[in-house]
């Protein structure tokens, strides 16, 4: 029996010693760049719960195309162009989206293929992006899912994303009408179409709009133009747009401003504003770049990323077409501003720096991309229950009015009416 004890005690001691060298050899595997994000025999990262040491990791952008959503992109490319195309993977949502749904949501979906990948951004989050956002987290739940500016209800995408950011439809709403009020403006003319009009953050801010020109005594009137995803596409679109406007605005008088739902109607509708009369105060996703390049036959390939420049070599060309204090925008593209700030918060988060959720540090990773800027914005609330979410927020900036000087309106510091944030 004692010699039986003598033989255990050996064998445990001889495992013992065997648990400890295996321990020793186990930091080789760290050698050479592998880190927390190491794959597992599946395939799959280990997600380790962990962001403090992120190591090697990767950042997916999402957005529409050059011709759909210029600024969107060129965010994009910012960041990617920042860190490095070994670290950032770009990827384009089709024109056609509403019609090619499936596409759609594979193009989102593909970014989670990549074993490295830790957040995926969509900016703008169209139709499909709460599906494959979804489809991303059954798959791979240490993924961030990020929408920029979603077209689809905000408390449905806030289900399934960690983090949606949208301009201050409700907000901006109200300080749209009251801009073109101070500058002089009489009637408030608004452009969209069917689909646009669905979407519960244009609809509320329709609604917003029209009760604010009746609080300051201007007319408001709905037009209609061609959806630039439907049969007639993009040129068709723009083409209903430069045809029209003159006859608007032999109908409505050039003390009237004009806003328009679409990227695409933007430029065609800015060209006919400059040569025939009216106030444009901003667009419905605000840049120098949104339309105003085109709509003046500006060539900003040597101002290209200095916003700046970009917007005083616009402000400049219209001040020589006599359209001075007519047109306004946001000094810092908000669709530029938005795929790279996002980014630029996904890369914090990752690598433990902040909470998703933290609006003052996504607030300091949009200033990032626009240092001058003065943002304001809040938590979204749900106009039928009121709740607040706690993922989901509204922001804009200041808008800008260019002339002869140009001049901010001060709108980051308006207190909005607490009764709009109800309408409906």
């Amino acid at each position: 029996m004692k010699k039986f004890f003598s033989m255990l005690l050996a064998l445990v001691m001889l495992l013992a010693l065997a648990g400890c060298g295996g321990d020793t050899k186990a930091p080789a595997q760290d050698q050479g760049g592998s880190d927390a994000n190491q794959t597992e025999q599946g395939g799959e990262p280990a997600d380790t719960g962990d962001t403090g040491d992120a190591g090697d990791y990767h950042i997916g952008i999402v957005t529409g195309s050059v011709s759909q959503s210029e600024d969107d992109r060129r965010g994009a490319e910012a960041f990617q162009a920042k860190y490095g195309e070994d670290k950032v993977t770009l990827a384009i949502y089709p024109d056609n989206f509403t019609e090619e749904l499936e596409t759609t949501i594979q193009t989102i979906v593909n970014m989670s293929d990549d074993p490295l990948m830790k957040a995926v951004i969509v900016n703008q989050s169209i139709p499909g992006t709460t599906e494959a956002f979804r489809q991303i987290k059954e798959r791979r739940p240490d993924i961030l899912c990020i929408a920029g500016e979603a077209h689809e209800d905000l408390p449905e995408i806030g289900s399934a994303a960690d983090l949606v950011c949208n301009n201050d439809f409700v907000s901006r709403g109200y300080l749209i009408i009251r801009t073109a009020h101070e500058l002089g403006a009489d009637t408030f003319v608004h452009i969209s179409f069917p689909r646009h009009m669905a979407y519960e953050t244009m609809s509320r801010r329709v609604a917003v709009m029209r009760e604010a020109c009746k609080e300051f005594g201007m007319e408001f009137v709905l037009e209609t133009a061609p959806d630039p995803t439907s049969d007639v596409g993009i040129p068709g679109a723009q083409a209903y747009i430069l045809e029209n406007v003159p006859a608007w605005v032999q109908k409505y008088g050039e003390n009237a401003a004009y806003f328009c739902t679409n990227d695409a109607h933007t430029e065609p509708l800015l060209k006919q504003l400059v040569e025939y009369g009216g106030y444009f105060i901003e667009a419905d996703l605000p840049s120098p770049l949104m339309g105003y390049p085109g709509a003046l036959g500006l060539d900003l390939t040597e101002e290209a990323g200095d916003f700046e420049k970009i917007l005083a070599k616009v402000e400049s060309a219209l001040v020589e077409k006599g359209a001075a204090d007519r047109f306004g925008t946001w000094a810092y593209s908000y669709g530029y501003t938005l795929s790279a700030g996002l980014a630029e918060h996904a890369k914090n988060v990752i690598e433990g720096k902040c909470e998703i959720t933290d609006m003052d540090a996504v607030a300091e990773a949009l200033n990032v991309y626009s240092p001058k800027a003065q943002w304001n914005g809040a938590g979204y609330t749900n106009a039928t229950t009121g709740v607040k979410s706690d993922n989901v927020f509204l922001i804009y900036q200041d808008t800008y009015i260019m002339g002869d000087p140009g001049h901010f309106m001060g709108n980051a510091d308006v207190e909005i009416p607490e009764k709009y944030y109800t309408v409906s």
